[in-house]
């Protein structure tokens, strides 16, 4: 069953506001990423946003081979290019002044976000080395995007993500551990799930045999 695309709309729309909301100064601060600041992160989210615009006009030659879930079971297989992708993307985004990176970040953003709303949701794009659904595209996105943005509020205090965001990400953390967390917060699931905070004893407890697959990506 694929994903709902709406998801996008909200988790780019509260991320455009908190991105709006940083200021030159701040844009040097730390993020959850480690080795990355605000900077750096906003660099890799307009790249990840204008990945979105080329998979929308990348129609796909066959059926779709994966869905919103399945996506991130690739993660973290090219640690080497990872690698890479982390110190380029540090020093491009030194290249361009923080107003002109913010405003290019928001502007593609903004077109992302319409492009999805205006697509068809079932059509199979490609992207990454995959075909998928327009509609899993758009949630791969907003677990991405929603990720991001609690990066973003590690070290600041910003708007926080949307609510519909980190639904998805529980939806998609819940289903790859394939156990479910009840009782835990959302941004919990989305926190623990992703190795961006370490489980207390209790939660571990709750985890069980699921706490060896932690991270499921991050």
């Amino acid at each position: 069953m694929s994903a709902d695309r709406s998801v996008l709309e909200h988790a780019y729309g509260a991320l455009a506001t908190a991105v709006a909301a940083v200021d030159d100064d701040a844009a040097w601060s730390p993020t959850g990423c480690q080795g990355w600041c605000v900077r750096d992160l906003v660099h890799h989210l307009h790249a990840d946003a204008v990945r979105a615009l080329v998979a929308l006009h990348s129609p796909a030659p066959g059926p779709a081979d994966c869905d919103s879930v399945a996506y991130w079971r690739g993660w973290g297989v090219d640690a080497a290019r990872d690698e890479l992708t982390r110190r380029a993307t540090r020093v491009e985004s030194g290249v361009r002044s923080w107003p002109a990176l913010r405003s290019a970040y928001l502007e593609v953003a903004a077109a992302a976000r319409r492009a999805v709303a205006g697509a068809d949701p079932a059509a199979v794009v490609s992207t990454q080395d995959h075909a998928l659904s327009v509609a899993d595209l758009a949630s791969t996105l907003a677990v991405e995007a929603t990720l991001h943005h609690l990066d973003l509020t590690a070290h600041l205090q910003l708007p926080p993500p949307s609510p519909a965001g980190l639904e998805e990400v529980r939806r998609v953390v819940e289903a790859l551990l394939e156990h479910p967390l009840p009782g835990w917060s959302d941004e919990r699931v989305a926190l623990v799930g992703t190795g961006r905070a370490a489980p207390t004893a209790e939660e571990t407890d709750a985890l069980g045999p699921a706490n060896d697959r932690l991270p499921v990506f991050s």
